[in-house]
């Protein structure tokens, strides 16, 4: 939470209509004031970006519109955070923006991800509450992907160092995983999306590779 204690603004600018208003929800639900558009063209027009903390970009939002967009926003606010969104995944969008607005301090604490063991390691300092989520892609057909998530882990941890595995349910590709240590979150990348699925992303404003989807603009006024 910023020092004024308004909440973090948040601008999610993907494609798929349905990931959107749900990541939206999640993070109004959360407390942030959220939006989100797949009008890229409109992004300057619509939403005043000069008080925004965070921007979030989706993976089929083309380079040369995120270039664009990140001079453009810049210019106007220097303070910004940008977020290159890991998959069409609502959930995992929600817990990377609570990683880029919950700050560094784990109070001498840390968490690694062990990609190789496919473990996590939690070192607390202090007594703490430990969340662990996962989340992977089911299906990858634009211009609404699927997904599936599962809670790993939910508990309060001594100090020490834990280690928290992630099951074999969770793939070894299209997979995240989200860990809230008290009021921080980390996100870390469990299985790489697939070639065929990052090759789908536009390369231009003009590349129509991907089918047409409905429009998304939401105002804060929705709540």
């Amino acid at each position: 939470m910023p020092a004024n204690d308004r909440p973090d603004r948040v601008l999610i600018v993907g494609r798929s209509p349905g990931v959107l208003v749900a990541a939206v929800d999640l993070l109004r639900a959360g407390g942030y004031s959220a939006d989100a558009t797949n009008q890229f063209d409109h992004v300057l027009d619509d939403y005043d970006v000069t008080g925004l903390d965070v921007l979030v970009f989706g993976g089929m939002v083309p380079a040369e519109t995120k270039r664009r967009l990140r001079e453009d926003v810049l210019e106007r606010n220097p303070g910004v955070t940008f977020v290159q969104g890991l998959a069409g995944i609502a959930g995992l969008i929600a817990a990377q923006v609570r990683a880029a607005t919950s700050g560094d301090a784990l109070d001498g604490g840390e968490v690694v991800y062990d990609a190789e063991q496919r473990l996590l390691r939690v070192t607390l300092t202090d007594p703490a509450p430990v969340t662990v989520e996962a989340w992977w892609g089911t299906s990858f057909v634009p211009p609404e992907p699927k997904s599936a998530s599962m809670y790993v882990f939910d508990d309060r941890l001594d100090p020490g160092t834990h280690v928290i595995p992630i099951p074999d349910q969770v793939p070894a590709e299209a997979s995240f995983a989200g860990v809230t240590v008290g009021s921080v979150t980390r996100v870390f990348t469990v299985g790489p999306m697939p070639a065929a699925v990052t090759r789908m992303a536009p390369a231009s404003a003009a590349d129509d590779r991907l089918p047409e989807v409905g429009r998304v603009a939401t105002s804060s006024d929705d709540r």
